[in-house]
Formats: C-alpha cells, structure tokens, sequence
C-alpha cells in the first residue's frame, strides 16, 4: 500500500445522496459519526480500518457502505441474496458512493454476526466450481478458509464486520496475514470495523475513530483501545478492582 498503487479505488468517497430522505433527529443520523458522514462526506482510503466503542456507529457504517455497494447487508457477494431478518438501518438509502473510473465492481461482505447464515446459504447454493462446507470447520477456520477462497483472490471491494470475532490471538495474527497479502493485489480495497487491536495493526491503513464527536484519523498507537489493552496486560487489577461487588 506504497505510493506507487495506482489502481482505482471501488470506492473512493462517501457522501450523503442527492436524494436522501434521512432527517437529522432520525438514527443512526443522531450519531455524530454518521452526521459526519452525511454532512462532510468520507474519503477512503486502500485500506480503511474503523475503531470505537460500542454503540457509536462502525458496524452501522459498514454495513451501510456494503449495502450501497450492491453487497447483501448480511454478508456475501454482488450477487448473494438471503436474509434471516431484516435488521439494517436505513442509512444506505441516504449515503452514495463515488466510484473509481474503471475499478473492479466485485466485492464481498464478512460479518461475524451472520456467518451461520451466510454459510447456510452458500451451501444452499454451492458454486459450480464446488462449496467448501463452512460449517464442518470452526468459526476461525472457516473465516480464513474464505479469505484464501475464490471470492478474495481478485481486485474489488471487501468490507468486514469484526471478523476477530470468536478468533484466538494466533487466529488474529493469521487473519492480518491474509489481509495483507490481500491488499497486495493492485485494485483491491478493504473496509473493516474492529475491537481488536491486532486487526488494527494491518500495516499501511488509515484508522478512523468514531467517538460521541465525530470521527477522527489516529494513528494506531494513540488508540484509546490499544492503550487499554497494554495497560490491562500490564496491571489487570488495575481494572478488575472496580468490577467487584460487596
């Protein structure tokens, strides 16, 4: 992800839509990081990685960016179509994307939430090239067995939803690893939203927070995440004191 990656981004910008019927007392507008969106617009980057607490919108803005894209809202392709239950905010039908003249119009949606049924469905409807069974593998083996699938060795647009759900240290480690060869390949793009330090670290990507104020760049060792998690492996008492009760 050097100077010299020339090929266009899928998706260069987000900005409000011409048409959008989405009024500022309505959620997910109230949330500062979505007002910013809808007010400023959002550039992104080749590799974009969105931090913050709870409730402040990351998982929200994935999944609207995935939606506008043309991606099931509950994880797969261009062309997957399943849902389970309806549940997506409706910001995607007031955000457009600005996109790359000539960029790749593939893309693929993980979310660790709707794997089960994302799974379900590709068995469901295997590819003629033949399915792996997602389901016979665990949860970190089957997210990885997806990276190194078909869908991800071509240029496009890939969003993930904290895919370190359910993965173990070395799982997180190898799930970088896989990013990064990844993004590798000119024309490929990568958005993801994490709680995971270690996600965070793929080298190269822009880091943004979302916070009760809006959103920021960071770099990943002034992430209020990453501090935590150095001082909690530093000191564990210093956090477990407060959870005890009399």
């Amino acid at each position: 992800m050097g100077d010299d990656w020339m090929a266009p981004l899928p998706v260069r910008r987000v900005r409000r839509s011409d048409d959008a019927t989405l009024a500022p007392g309505q959620w997910p507008a109230t949330l500062a990081p979505v007002a910013h969106v809808l007010e400023h617009g959002l550039e992104l980057s080749q590799a974009t990685v969105v931090v913050g607490e709870n409730g402040t919108g990351k998982s929200t803005f994935v999944e609207a960016v995935a939606t506008a894209y043309g991606l099931s809202p509950e994880g797969g392709s261009t062309g997957a179509r399943h849902s389970t239950r309806v549940s997506e905010s409706p910001l995607a039908e007031s955000i457009s994307l600005v996109r790359g003249a000539g960029a790749a119009r593939w893309g693929y949606f993980l979310r660790a939430e709707t794997m089960h049924g994302l799974f379900t469905y590709l068995e469901d409807n295997p590819s003629p090239r033949g399915e792996t069974r997602f389901h016979e593998l665990s949860h970190g083996e089957s997210f990885l067995a997806m990276l190194g699938s078909k869908r991800f060795d071509s240029e496009g647009f890939f969003v993930m939803d904290e895919p370190e759900a359910g993965l173990s240290f070395n799982a997180q480690l190898a799930l970088v690893g896989a990013m990064i060869q990844l993004v590798s390949q000119p024309g490929v793009q990568v958005l993801i939203a994490t709680h995971s330090p270690v996600v965070a670290s793929l080298p190269g990507a822009t880091i943004l927070e979302f916070d009760e104020d809006g959103i920021h760049e960071r770099a990943w060792d002034d992430l209020d995440l990453v501090e935590h998690h150095r001082r909690f492996l530093e000191a564990p008492e210093r956090y477990l004191r407060h959870l005890r009760y009399e």
